[in-house]
């Protein structure tokens, strides 16, 4: 893996000669390093990846509902490229990373968790402009983390990922709280739990104010309702909403791909907790 960012011509025909003798050992070599937190390292592997045609998003996404090991950067990315496989992850980051640099300008600390969270509402709904896609709700593009970034618009389960994805690189104890029909951001470290909705501009509702908005959507709370969502439970909502959004608009090949994820979600949980 010394070698990967070698530019040498030589050294590159050499690897890719390497690679192409051992199949499937260099694909899962190669996939991992592109994973790597190592830019650098990750676009040189993508690079012998794209060149020896070893990349199979569809595949690769399914790997990773396999292997019981969630974590909710990686996942959200490994989805947005099975329908972008040219995706640069890296890119992502970046922005990722830029957004959380802006909030930790405007954070004077010592600051409270809700103050913080004042700061990256300014920097995502004020300075970069996202904000819900009301107009077209149904858009399958609105749930892929890339097509959020670039169109600056989502639904409330990628902005609530896009809020917890830039709260994690600020250090502030967020988590996915999925309500019935709705998707917000909760912080249950203070004294009492507040919670943040992403599409509706980073508003603040307190557990009464939640209560008042499902029931304003004929709805009965329940205590439960407030939990925070596990990042398969994420993962696997957000597969469910992109098959139904992708059925809307008559695309029933990709509704089909998105639904066996979200069933391969619990298919795998099930195993699970029977082994």
């Amino acid at each position: 893996m010394g070698l990967l960012d070698d530019p040498s011509p030589t050294v590159r025909r050499a690897l890719l000669a390497r690679f192409s003798s051992r199949g499937a050992a260099a694909a899962a070599l190669l996939q991992e390093a592109a994973r790597s937190p190592n830019r650098l390292l990750a676009r040189h592997a993508t690079w012998f990846i794209d060149e020896l045609k070893l990349s199979d998003p569809v595949s690769e996404f399914r790997s990773f509902i396999r292997s019981l090991n969630y974590e909710l950067e990686t996942g959200t990315l490994l989805l947005a490229r099975t329908v972008t496989p040219q995706l640069d992850v890296n890119e992502c980051r970046a922005d990722f990373d830029e957004i959380a640099a802006r909030c930790r300008e405007l954070i004077s600390e010592p600051s409270s968790n809700r103050e913080k969270c004042r700061a990256i509402n300014r920097v995502l709904f004020h300075e970069w402009g996202f904000r819900g896609n009301v107009e077209q709700y149904t858009d399958p593009m609105n749930s892929f983390i890339d097509k959020v970034l670039m169109r600056r618009k989502g639904i409330p389960i990628s902005l609530s990922v896009l809020y917890l994805l830039v709260a994690e690189r600020l250090g502030i104890p967020l988590e996915p709280v999925g309500l019935p029909g709705h998707f917000v951001v909760g912080c249950y470290a203070d004294e009492a739990p507040f919670f943040i909705d992403p599409f509706d501009q980073g508003l603040f509702r307190d557990a009464e104010e939640i209560f008042a908005l499902l029931r304003s959507n004929h709805i009965s709370p329940k205590p439960s309702d407030l939990a925070p969502t596990t990042v398969r439970e994420v993962l696997s909502r957000s597969c469910r909403n992109i098959a139904n959004h992708y059925a809307a608009a008559s695309d029933m090949a990709r509704a089909q791909i998105f639904a066996e994820f979200a069933d391969e979600f619990e298919a795998t949980h099930e195993r699970y907790l029977q082994s």
